[in-house]
């Protein structure tokens, strides 16, 4: 029997499912966009928090495909642009780089790249991976039970982007808590605009510092408050606008994933052996994981044109979701895809998107991830969850980051 089209799914009289939904597990997707891929295809209909209809991509290829296409625009600033949840169209409001389309979004992501490239990435890793070695030297110190998130993802991703961005590390308490705020799924549309604007207040008042400064520090806010903002090529909120998404995308997300990851390995322990046994195979267990776990799991787009895509004959208009962690478990991109396989060299994952919106921290991310897990398994070899894997609490983060509240172990 012939699957139905994604073009019944607009007329038909059955109820569209919810999007996004919750995952029942920390490191799995949710349960039911594997059913809607199976009887329903790579792309198809669902609804969001308020009622709107979606299309929602589930399929790897389609995605690669959709994700580059220009007819689909990443315009925040669209009247009409989609969000997966109060919270999410709050953060909308206030941003800048990620919900902009080329050639805007081209020209401030050219000022940006220096400070995230390969080369300076390979530059920062040798104190990316002190850091990590002094914070698992800490938990051992501390002795049993520890905790991962606070006691080393979390100072670990803090520390490198406050380096990177000329942020004050002696401040992170302050901005870590208000990203938390703006991330988190339980938080209102209210909280999350007044976190907002506390994490401008703050921006504001560091910029404002900088330009008063002879001469300029080396982080990357410097650079565009001594330059930039200097020569007029960009205006102050431009400058507190980028420090605020790179400032709360730098850390957030990738403490998520190296706590994550730990559970994870914790959890597999067969591929955690063969981590250990092949320490240069940890750049590929890396790209498994992040195929894996998938934290950052909806992108938005809206479509600024009629387009059809196999089946689905969308209009413009029509609000485009990408289901990143559905993606990543596509058996036509991945064979066995629900199984770890930290050696299987996933590089064409989607974890950090695709095409001219990729993310620009990504290599950053690699090395943090490689450096602390690395070093926490080698040297505390016999880590173990000090709680049931059950107790392990997860975020109900339908729209956000990924990931658990926190993860305590023991050895």
């Amino acid at each position: 029997m012939s699957r139905p089209s994604a073009v019944g799914l607009t007329t038909g009289s059955a109820p569209l499912p919810d999007f996004p939904q919750l995952r029942t597990c920390p490191y799995q997707p949710p349960p039911g966009y594997r059913d809607l891929r199976l009887t329903e295809g790579a792309v198809v209909r669902a609804r969001l928090y308020d009622g709107r209809p979606t299309w929602v991509v589930l399929g790897h290829a389609v995605a690669r495909e959709m994700l580059i296409d220009p007819r689909l625009s990443s315009d925040w600033n669209r009247p009409d642009f989609p969000s997966p949840s109060p919270r999410r169209k709050a953060i909308q409001k206030a941003t800048i780089l990620v919900g902009m389309d080329p050639p805007e979004h081209s020209a401030y992501r050219r000022r940006l790249i220096p400070s995230f490239s390969v080369r300076r990435t390979r530059e920062l890793g040798e104190s990316i991976h002190r850091r990590a070695g002094e914070l698992v030297d800490a938990l051992l110190e501390q002795g049993p039970p520890g905790e991962i998130l606070h006691g080393l993802a979390l100072p670990l991703s803090s520390h490198t982007i406050c380096g990177i961005l000329g942020v004050p590390y002696e401040d992170h308490s302050y901005f870590e808590e208000q990203s938390a705020l703006l991330v988190s799924p339980q938080v209102s549309e209210e909280d999350a605009t007044g976190a907002l604007m506390n994490l401008r207040d703050y921006l504001t008042s560091l910029v404002d510092r900088k330009e008063k400064e002879s001469e300029p520090g080396e982080g990357l806010l410097d650079t565009l408050v001594h330059r930039d903002l200097a020569d007029g090529s960009l205006s102050r909120d431009d400058v507190i606008r980028l420090g605020i998404i790179l400032l709360m995308a730098g850390h957030e997300t990738t403490a998520s994933m190296i706590t994550l990851s730990t559970f994870t390995l914790l959890q597999n322990p067969r591929q955690r052996e063969a981590f250990l046994a092949d320490p240069d195979g940890a750049g590929l267990a890396v790209e498994e994981l992040l195929r894996y776990l998938s934290i950052g799991d909806v992108a938005m787009r809206i479509a600024a044109e009629d387009m059809t895509i196999g089946d689905a004959h969308i209009k413009a208009g029509d609000s485009v979701m990408l289901s990143t962690a559905e993606i990543n478990r596509d058996p036509e991109a991945f064979e066995n895809p629900d199984e770890l396989d930290l050696g299987r060299g996933a590089r064409h994952h989607l974890a950090f998107g695709y095409g001219v919106h990729q993310c620009i921290g990504q290599n950053l991310a690699r090395a943090e991830m490689q450096s602390a897990l690395t070093l926490l398994f080698s040297r505390i070899p016999g880590l173990r969850l000090a709680v049931a894997a059950e107790e392990v609490e997860i975020k109900p983060a339908q729209s956000g980051v990924q990931g658990i509240y926190e993860l305590p172990v023991a050895w």
